[in-house]
């Protein structure tokens, strides 16, 4: 098979790793790419996730038998039912189950409407009201803006000012773009975050391992939200008790949902959980791989990935067993000095090729490119996600904390508490 990736962060290139195992995959595309993925896969750099007719023109003109579109803008504008249109085979779902994403009211509706366990809120698109509903809230409180903004868009606030400062953010000065048009304010619930993503065609869902990401950006979960900041894989939270809680109240649930609905979801559902003490809560839905997510879970899959995709396009994922690694996996994020706000970039990595032949350690790009001399340079905030595999979560912690030195760059940023609940459990 010739296969086409649209996207260029770490995300894709953990995607990309999956599909070179695969004996099925003869050639590898990727728009637009980055330097790491660049090493495994034909990459167009001058092709963005978002230019839908040059994307289209490029599969064609490569003659590929699959394009995989992983980030949300694309999926959410609807990239899959262009491909579609033009008789292109493609993984992810298409617009109108995308909005389970696209849409944070949407889906609160929808979990409302089918009793799927969220956290109770109310959807507003004029800033007064939200300002009036706030006045008789009780604090803490979260707001959400409706559409996506690159995992951003949630201020937990914890006074009335503080909520009320958040609406002006949202709603009056559109610090988040057109993504605050709507608002969703939330009830603020407590508990450990856990990540499940799911294979889904339409009707069968199939759950991989879960996972925990670090959203913020400094030690002690301090500091601004990002995407990302490292993740480790499985949950030690996600116990067999809450496995089987979230299967009958929740996974199967909400692809039945969406079936209703009329938007049938074919691709990946990635499920944002919290843990409270009355139970497993969506947080949010997310209509994709995860990000730094994607960098734990698809290293320990067993399964040929192109198996599953196959599967999940032809409605025959109930005739595939899903299996993983009896092990873990850390990802440690190296980023720019100054993410998620400014940072400079342009600056060389050094020190990647010590990954080369190492079984166990990956080191996926998430922000690289090649400068005009061919040298590998930073491009982005989260550079890098150095990930490990070990016997169990601490070994794969020390190994990847470890492999996390091996690389260089001058304003090279990380956390050192990915994971550290590990070390406490």
């Amino acid at each position: 098979m010739k296969v086409l990736i649209v996207g260029g962060g770490g995300r894709e290139h953990a995607i990309a790793v999956s599909m070179r195992k695969s004996s099925r995959v003869e050639k590898l595309y990727c728009v637009p790419g980055n330097a790491g993925i660049a090493q495994i896969a034909e990459c167009e750099p001058s092709i963005g996730v978002m230019d839908f007719g040059r994307i289209i023109g490029y599969a064609k003109e490569k003659a590929v038998d699959l394009v995989f579109v992983a980030p949300d803008d694309p999926l959410a504008a609807g990239l899959v039912d262009e491909l579609e249109a033009e008789g292109i085979r493609t993984f992810g779902p298409r617009k109108n189950a995308a909005i389970l994403e696209a849409s944070k009211a949407f889906s609160k509706d929808l979990m409302k409407k089918y009793g799927v366990p969220t956290a109770d809120y109310e959807n507003f698109d004029d800033p007064e009201k939200a300002l009036a509903y706030l006045e008789t809230a009780r604090m803490p409180i979260v707001l959400k803006c409706d559409g996506l903004a690159l995992g951003k868009g949630v201020l937990i606030c914890n006074t009335l000012e503080e909520a009320k400062a958040g609406v002006k953010e949202i709603m009056q000065d559109k610090h988040f773009g057109a993504a605050g048009n709507r608002m969703v304010i939330e009830e603020f619930i407590t508990g450990p975050e856990v990540s499940v993503l799911s294979f889904v065609d339409g009707k069968t869902i199939k759950t991989m391992t879960s996972a925990q990401d670090h959203k913020r950006a400094k030690d002690g979960d301090q500091g601004l939200n990002t995407g990302g900041m490292g993740t480790f894989s499985p949950s030690i939270f996600y116990t067999e008790e809450v496995d089987r809680f979230c299967r009958e109240h929740i996974y199967q649930r909400t692809v039945d949902a969406m079936a209703a609905e009329g938007r049938e979801f074919k691709g990946v559902i990635f499920f944002g959980l919290m843990l409270t003490p009355d139970g497993p809560r969506v947080l949010e839905y997310n209509a994709r791989f995860g990000d730094p997510e994607t960098q734990v879970v698809l290293c320990r899959m067993k399964n040929d990935i192109m198996d599953v995709i196959d599967a999940c396009i032809d409605g025959t994922l109930d005739q595939v067993d899903l299996q993983f690694e009896d092990n873990a996996a850390v990802c440690v994020v190296l980023a720019s000095d100054g993410y998620p706000e400014a940072y400079e970039k342009g600056f060389e990595i050094t020190g990647l090729e010590n990954f080369d032949g190492k079984d166990d350690y990956y080191c996926f790009h998430a922000g690289s490119k090649f400068d005009k001399d061919g040298r590998v340079v930073t491009n982005g905030g989260r550079v890098l996600g150095v990930t490990a595999k070990g016997e169990n979560l601490k070994e794969a912690r020390a190994k990847a904390y470890g492999a996390a030195e091996w690389v260089s760059f001058e304003n090279k940023y990380m956390r050192h508490d990915i994971g550290k609940a590990i070390d406490e459990a």
